[in-house]
């Protein structure tokens, strides 16, 4: 199986000026950039840039995906969006973290599946349908968080007496990317 890494930002409170598009170049030449998006994947290879530092100077969303089982998700709200103290509530373990920045706050989630899945999806097209978790989130919907959360106690990163978040309400009633 070869390796496969898929990176898309997106973009979606502003569009990119020539010279931002310019700088983003640096980072790839056959990278698809455009006013509000950069896409690239990599079979021989890594990124160039810092997700991180890309989603606080640029972007409102980015989607990591590797055919060896890592996902990444990052959202980048305005921080008056989601009360910083809510969002620790929720996003404790080493996959998942919040941190705040000037007037952003920026969620970070991460999933590890050990052994991938060769024959899944390649990420094309995925931070798409996941962008409505954004608005979601915004909107005071906390059931992403709380299903984050619960990740992090699937996969054993928090002690089984750590307290549990509220239950946010619908959560029997998930939206489509909330079930991703």
């Amino acid at each position: 199986m070869s390796e496969y890494q898929y990176y898309e930002f997106l973009a979606l409170d502003r569009a990119f000026t020539h010279h931002d598009i310019r700088e983003l170049r640096k980072y790839s030449t056959r990278a698809t950039i455009t006013a509000t998006r950069f896409v690239n994947h990599y079979e021989w290879g890594n990124f160039k840039g810092n997700p991180s530092t890309w989603v606080q100077k640029y972007f409102d969303a980015f989607l990591y995906f590797a055919n060896w089982g890592t996902h990444r998700l990052m959202l980048r709200l305005p921080s008056q969006a989601l009360d910083i103290k809510i969002a620790k509530r929720y996003l404790r373990g080493h996959s998942v973290a919040e941190y705040k920045k000037s007037d952003i706050l920026i969620l970070d989630l991460m999933a590890e599946n050990e052994g991938g899945n060769c024959d899944a999806d390649d990420g094309a097209g995925l931070l798409s349908s996941l962008i409505p978790l954004r608005a979601e989130i915004a909107a005071g919907d906390h059931r992403a968080l709380y299903l984050a959360w619960l990740s992090s106690v699937q996969s054993g990163e928090l002690n089984a007496d750590d307290p549990e978040p509220p239950i946010p309400p619908g959560l029997g009633a998930l939206s489509a990317q909330t079930r991703w």
